[in-house]
C-alpha cells in the first residue's frame, strides 16, 4: 500500500509543473532567434513593437503586423507579401520563457505542421 501511495503522490506532484511565462515581458523590444529548418540552424534579427515587427532574416528586412490574441499568443501578417507563401499569417505560441529568452513554437495558420524556436532579447 506504501508504493502505491509514494507513486500517486509523486504523479500529483508531476502533474502540477508549469512552465514559466511572462509572455508580456516578450511583446516588445530587440531580440534575435534561432530555428532548425530540414536540419540547418536559421538565425533572424528582429524589432517588435506594439503594432509592428521589424525581422532582418538572411540578409532581407521583413516587416510584418503584430496582433496578440492573448498575452502568450500572436498573430503576424505580413505588410507586403512578394508570393503565396508570404500572404499566409503565422501563429505564434509562447511555450516558456527566462529572464532574458522564451521558447516558443510557430505555424502558418491552419497548418497542423509546427516548428519549435527560442528567441533572447538582444543586449
Amino acid at each position: 500500500m506504501k508504493p502505491f501511495l509514494l507513486f500517486v503522490f509523486a504523479l500529483c506532484m508531476v502533474s502540477c509543473y508549469n512552465a514559466e511565462r511572462n509572455c508580456t515581458d516578450f511583446k516588445t523590444g530587440h531580440f534575435y532567434s534561432e530555428i532548425i529548418i530540414d536540419g540547418k540552424p536559421i538565425k533572424s534579427e528582429f524589432n517588435r513593437t506594439d503594432h509592428l515587427q521589424i525581422e532582418t532574416y538572411q540578409g532581407k528586412v521583413d516587416s510584418s503586423e503584430v496582433r496578440w490574441i492573448n498575452d502568450c499568443e500572436v498573430i503576424f501578417k505580413t505588410i507586403n507579401p512578394k508570393n503565396r507563401i508570404e500572404r499566409k499569417d503565422i501563429h505564434l505560441k509562447i511555450l516558456s520563457t527566462t529572464d532574458s529568452s522564451y521558447t516558443y513554437e510557430y505555424s502558418y495558420v491552419g497548418e497542423d505542421l509546427k516548428q519549435k524556436g527560442t528567441a533572447n532579447r538582444a543586449k
